[in-house]
């Protein structure tokens, strides 16, 4: 390190190492939970490959499975970003990402830093530095807990923690997609255009470095139906055959002759109805799917994510298809979907804390596209929407093991229930795990005024498996806890329907599962995407004193969030909830829509 340069030290409790979804999530979750945390980011906005700089949007296990929309911080994000961002604005999304990072309590944020040293003694990581190119300087981090959510794992080579790259052979893992012989091969990466339909006719001339493809057969028969609002160029693609961290600038190159040509042969190879379409932007950093994947206790593998392997340490989970991109990309030929080895999965699998810590570093965890899979199981768990349940988890799960001065590994074996039941406190699925009733809920006397609330204490917060598991209520009708003494309330804990499948949303449907847009046709121009409407916006919570008459604790008049905890604090006789209506029938819920209170839990802790 540059000792002629200023180095700030920084004592914190967690570590985290990239600040795309994955590491968003475990620093969020971390600090959450009482950590003292440091993220350090190499780009200028968050969100990697989300981000305003790649532009994918976010997709996972809802995406393909009904009823598995990931819940906690990524519904958290989405529902926020629904609310206040109906245009898909990459701006809007930057900040919000910014936000959700800079300003929540115990996480200090180093953005343009590049992680480049580490200090390891005996398998431990005592410190990293990174270099700061906005201010030059070196930031030295001291952290008991280190989270590598960098992509392309670059505490691998800086402690010597192990990991692998390429494809296995089958007999590694006894995989059906492995092949005969092992090689070193990848996914590629990419990069994304944004372009919009405009009014009038808009010629393009390309750069004379661009490639030139007159035909489909010269673009390998790529699909590129430019009006269909979720298009996504995926296939601009490559490094697969190459390395991709050490040739990624290459690389780079390549794809942007490859980008620039494909929107040439749009608007001037053909009728493509592309007169009035402009380019509007090109991302000049590729989205990296696959670099280096660490090892760990375990390493998942397409049997598991096939078979839903039941694994007792469990703490999140996917459901998107086996996709696995063939290393070829750009230049194989598309016909048939030969480029691409796809699987639909019909169940969430569970991914264990063993697959997100290192096997030979006793204080690193990771949250990303490079925990311990197999190349196979990895193609489904690289999506962000998985990364993002990945990093809440490994957020918990850290600041578990801070709590109690734990490595990961010894946290996983004594700590695991505490781990799973804090997840699921924070409204996370776990497959096969169910939310156990808090003990202060169990000794109170639950009623409504219309229906039956049982279901609000079944430990299961959305519809899964054919069962509804939420209860409908009535506008101004209570839901109402009764003690037969006084008795402390420390909070209360709300999860209302948000409409995880997004059947029910206005605005465009094409667009209710992306967190982003890329092409934009005319007609959509002034469309929003919608929000869910049987989200609950108005409620009050009363309090009682003497178990008769009720005053009121809390009244929320624009709620647009699922899952809501508040402190009470207060000793009391009873506590309700009522949904409230600013319509004159009865059965109308202030909502943003519907005419029914779908709640899945209420209960007090």
């Amino acid at each position: 390190m540059n000792t002629n340069l200023k180095n700030i030290v920084h004592n914190v409790d967690v570590c985290v190492i990239g600040g795309g979804i994955g590491g968003m999530f475990t620093a969020i979750s971390s600090a959450r939970q009482g950590a003292k945390v440091l993220l350090m980011h190499d780009r200028p906005v968050l969100g990697g490959n989300a981000s305003s700089e790649i532009r994918m949007w976010i997709s996972g296990a809802g995406t393909r499975v009904r009823d598995l929309q990931e819940t906690g911080i990524m519904e958290e994000l989405q529902l926020e970003n629904m609310y206040r961002n109906p245009k898909r604005n990459y701006s809007t999304w930057d900040a919000l990402l910014y936000e959700m990072v800079r300003f929540e309590p115990n996480i200090e944020l180093l953005l343009n830093c590049t992680c480049n040293d580490a200090v390891v003694e005996n398998n431990v990581i005592k410190s990293v530095t990174g270099f700061q190119l906005t201010t030059y300087i070196n930031h030295t981090v001291n952290a008991k807990i280190f989270v590598d959510s960098s992509g392309d794992s670059i505490l691998a080579p800086l402690t010597g923690a192990m990991f692998a790259v390429g494809r296995e052979a089958k007999t590694t893992y006894n995989e059906e997609f492995g092949l005969e012989t092992a090689d070193k091969h990848t996914m590629g990466m990419s990069i994304l255009l944004q372009c919009r339909e405009t009014d009038n006719k808009v010629s393009y001339k390309p750069p004379k470095w661009a490639y030139n493809f007159p035909d489909d057969e010269s673009m390998k028969n790529k699909p590129h139906n430019i009006y269909a609002i979720n298009t996504n160029f995926y296939w601009i693609e490559l490094g697969g055959l190459q390395n991709s961290i050490d040739d990624t600038e290459e690389i780079r190159d390549e794809l942007l002759k490859i980008a620039f040509g494909v929107w040439d042969h749009i608007k001037n190879h053909g009728d493509h109805g592309a007169d009035n379409w402009e380019l509007e932007w090109v991302g000049f950093l590729p989205g990296k799917r696959e670099s280096r994947r660490y090892i760990g206790d375990y390493v998942l593998t397409q049997n598991d994510v096939e078979n839903c392997t039941n694994f007792k340490d469990v703490v999140a989970y996917g459901g998107w298809q086996i996709d696995n991109h063939l290393p070829g990309g750009f230049y194989m030929d598309a016909k048939g979907g030969k480029h691409l080895q796809k699987r639909r999965l019909s169940e969430p699998y569970g991914i264990p804390l063993r697959c997100l810590y290192s096997k030979n570093i006793d204080n690193l965890m990771f949250a990303g596209r490079n925990i311990s899979a197999s190349h196979v199981a990895f193609s489904s768990t690289r999506v962000m929407g998985t990364i993002g349940v990945i990093g809440q988890a490994v957020g918990v799960a850290s600041a578990v093991a801070v709590k109690y001065n734990l490595t990961p590994r010894e946290v996983c074996s004594s700590c695991i229930k505490e781990i799973q039941n804090l997840l699921l406190q924070d409204d996370c699925f776990i497959p096969g795990l169910k939310r156990e009733p808090s003990a202060l809920t169990k000794k109170a006397t639950l009623k409504a005024d219309y229906g039956d609330p049982s279901a609000l204490i079944n430990g299961l917060d959305r519809r899964i498996w054919g069962n509804d598991n939420g209860y409908f209520g009535k506008t101004n009708k209570a839901i109402t806890y009764t003690f037969d003494s006084p008795t402390y309330v420390n909070g209360i804990r709300l999860v209302f329907d948000s409409d995880l499948d997004r059947e029910y949303t206005f605005g465009n449907p094409d667009g209710l599962h992306t967190s982003s847009v890329l092409f934009f046709p005319k007609s959509y121009n002034n469309t929003t995407f919608g929000f869910p409407k049987c989200l609950i916006k108005k409620y009050v919570i009363e309090v009682s004193y003497d178990g008769t008459t009720f005053e009121k604790f809390i009244e929320v008049t624009d709620n647009h969030q699922r899952f809501i905890k508040h402190n009470l604090s207060k000793t009391v006789m009873a506590v309700r909830l009522i949904p409230l209506s600013t319509y004159h029938s009865e059965d109308k819920t202030e909502d943003y829509g519907s005419s029914t209170a779908h709640i899945f839990n209420f209960e007090l802790f």
